[in-house]
């Protein structure tokens, strides 16, 4: 015979239900509020309910399944959410123009020194170009890199 169950049998759903799918329920509500907030806050204490759960399964008892609760969660709060701001703040640089040119690699098309003479290909274009070392020559089909723009004039080192 199936019996429902029912507060006049004095029987309830906390009798009949493992503790880690309770975890796991709560581990849902949170991931539910991380998707609608984007606070990944609620995402760190979720992983946290999953390792109540999992400590559960393993055969843990209540105040283990709280205390590893606790753990994960603070640790993943203490740990991931700071990674998560730094990495938030450090916005990509964009550079364009002539900043975007420095750094690059260029080809010698004509003898590069320190008088100002030569020509490099840069980005496809042709650039008159400098050495940055006095002294210093670079001969055609030589690889130099950008160190800055000065007027038309590329500087290479």
């Amino acid at each position: 015979m199936i019996r429902a169950l029912s507060p006049e049998t004095g029987d309830n759903y906390h009798d009949h239900v493992d503790p880690w799918v309770w975890w796991l329920i709560a581990a849902v509500g949170l991931g539910i509020s991380l998707v609608l907030t984007a606070m990944p806050e609620f995402g760190m204490v979720a992983v946290g309910a999953v390792a109540g759960a999992i400590t559960d399964a393993l055969g843990g008892g209540i105040v283990l399944q709280v205390v590893v609760f606790c753990a994960v969660s603070v640790a993943l709060v203490a740990v991931v959410r700071p990674m998560a701001v730094r990495s938030r703040r450090q916005q990509p640089e964009l550079r364009s123009g002539i900043e975007a040119l420095k750094g690059r690699q260029a080809v010698v098309l004509a003898r590069v020194d320190d008088s100002g003479g030569g020509r490099i290909k840069l980005a496809g274009e042709v650039w008159s170009a400098r050495s940055l070392d006095p002294g210093q020559a670079y001969e055609p089909g030589q690889q130099v890199d950008v160190v800055e723009i000065d007027g038309a004039t590329a500087v290479v080192m």
